[in-house]
């Protein structure tokens, strides 16, 4: 796998983030916050990391939920994926839902959000007067499909 290198600056105390795995896509990123905070059912909130970084051009990292809190907790990130651009230079900080019926308390240094480092290619638009469609098969497919769940949920 290529290693690309992205800078980093820390505040003091910050844990960096780190992949669990050798096979993980993401490395897991940690709540840099002095006291517990805790979201209520339905609400939501921004959680410090005490991490700016410096992508190069042609790269984004994007913000993604973990799983494990998703499925034992009902947490998550709101407009997932994040995206981090190359030019952005302030701090990283990540928007926590707790989409579940009970409290949630996020601790210091918990491990809350993945960055996951994505090459980007630009668009080059092209205008034009008429765009192919899709084969008619696919799409009646799809509206039979459609059709079937509709009825399901009358």
């Amino acid at each position: 796998m290529k290693k690309v290198c992205v800078k980093i600056i820390c505040e003091d105390g910050v844990k960096l983030p780190e992949q669990m795995t050798i096979g993980s896509s993401g490395m897991d990123v940690y709540a840099f916050i002095s006291e517990p905070i805790v979201l209520n059912s339905l609400e939501r909130t921004l959680v410090r990391t005490g991490i700016r970084v410096e992508i190069p051009l042609g790269y984004e990292i994007q913000v993604r939920p973990r799983s494990g809190l998703a499925i034992k907790y009902g947490i998550s990130l709101l407009n997932t994926p994040g995206t981090i651009d190359s030019d952005y230079r302030g701090e990283i900080k990540v928007i926590v839902a707790n989409l579940s019926c009970d409290s949630y308390t996020i601790m210091p240094l918990e491990r809350i959000a993945q960055f996951v480092l994505v090459k980007i290619e630009n668009i080059e638009w092209q205008q034009v007067h008429v765009v192919a469609i899709q084969g008619k098969i696919r799409r009646n497919n799809v509206t039979r499909k459609w059709e079937s769940l509709c009825h399901y949920i009358r």
